[in-house]
């Protein structure tokens, strides 16, 4: 039997392993290498590439840019866009002044007392409006001068309120303000006596009808096509305890639905079916003050006794009053002041406005006994 016999030394053979390592890791490296290399001439490329993209990009720039700053009117329109931007913000602060007449229809009592404005200064710039008047009172009836007229004022100004909102189609759709008519010529606002305030929806003007709504009650009003919207409830002829599917009707929570209505955002509406009246009592609560502090709202200045231009025995005196901010803003559409109930039926009136203004009373003269000896009966809260 033959046997092998192994003439290389083990340290040979570790030298052989050591170089074949040694050729597997220069291997390798080689491969690496190549890879290296290959990868860096890829990124090369996509830097070239891009380069070449953003100077095409910068010449396009430059081109438009030139083409842009060649308009004869590119700082009308820069002008025109920031101004466009700035559309919402100024609509926001806006303030309409002319809602000082419907103020003064709910501010000024009318009847055997009354007061009438010699001067007036509406302020705006504060973060409360403010009226500054000086004025007469007048209480109808001897002795005239009589503080309880100017005592009763003041203490109104707790139950004065405002109220706005939106009108809406029966499909619950805000009808825009501009297609709304609610006053005459006169300026008085539309108030049925047996039924309350109303307004008149052009119903046909460009913009002012949704194509989808239909069967709609319309008539005439000053040549135009108009539906008549109730801006009070109807609360007999809209309130069923079983309500007929389409048919106009209002809850016991007060929601309207199926007819075009006023939604308001200052007076909720609710029915009581407790008792055992047929119909349901409704209370209507409203939130929005016009005077928020109240009686604190309002400051007699000055007070004293003075001829009117009649030669009236009359009350002098000058007053501040400072009102909520919401019923100046622009954005609270259909704005409306309420005077005290049961005090009288609140109208904006050009003709009622009017007679609101007087000639100032005349300051007692020193030989006129009457005028500086009446004794003035009530509070004096000057």
């Amino acid at each position: 039997m033959a046997k092998e016999i192994n003439l290389v030394p083990d340290v040979k053979g570790e030298m052989i392993k050591t170089l074949k390592l040694r050729n597997l890791i220069f291997f390798l490296c080689l491969v690496v290498a190549i890879a290296s290399v290959g990868i860096t001439a890829l990124f090369g490329l996509i830097a070239a590439g891009q380069q070449v993209a953003i100077s095409s990009k910068e010449d396009t720039i430059k081109s438009l840019s030139q083409k842009i700053n060649s308009y004869t009117d590119l700082k009308d329109f820069l002008t025109i866009r920031d101004q466009l931007g700035k559309i919402q913000s100024l609509t926001s602060q806006k303030q309409v002044l002319s809602r000082t007449f419907n103020i003064l229809s709910a501010l000024i009592p009318t009847g055997a007392d009354t007061i009438t404005i010699s001067e007036l200064n509406v302020d705006l710039s504060e973060k409360q409006p403010t009226f500054s008047f000086d004025a007469q009172a007048n209480a109808g009836k001897e002795p005239f001068i009589d503080y309880n007229v100017l005592d009763a004022f003041k203490k109104s100004m707790q139950f004065m309120n405002y109220d706005y909102g939106s009108y809406v189609d029966k499909e619950g759709n805000k009808i825009p303000a501009y297609c709304i008519i609610e006053s005459g010529s006169d300026g008085a606002t539309f108030n049925d006596p047996n039924n309350g305030l109303y307004a008149y929806w052009t119903i046909d003007a460009e913009g002012c009808n949704n194509k989808e709504s239909k069967g709609y009650s319309t008539e005439e009003y000053d040549g135009a096509n108009v539906v008549k919207i109730w801006r009070t409830p109807q609360y007999k002829e809209w309130y069923k305890e079983n309500p007929t599917e389409g048919q106009p009707s209002i809850n016991l929570s007060g929601k309207i639905s199926n007819v075009a209505h006023f939604e308001s955002s200052c007076i909720t509406y609710t029915g009581d079916d407790s008792k055992s009246s047929a119909d349901p009592e409704w209370n209507e609560e409203n939130t929005c003050k016009l005077v928020p502090n109240g009686t604190e709202g309002i400051k007699i200045t000055d007070s004293s006794n003075g001829r009117g231009s009649d030669n009236s025995l009359v009350l002098r005196f000058s007053a501040k009053i400072t009102f909520n901010p919401e019923v100046y803003k622009f954005t609270n559409t259909h704005m409306l002041a309420i005077a005290p109930s049961g005090r009288r039926n609140v109208t904006d009136s050009y003709v009622q406005v009017q007679a609101m203004f007087g000639e100032r009373a005349a300051d007692c003269a020193k030989d006129d006994a009457t005028c500086n000896t009446t004794t003035n009966e009530g509070e004096n809260n000057g």
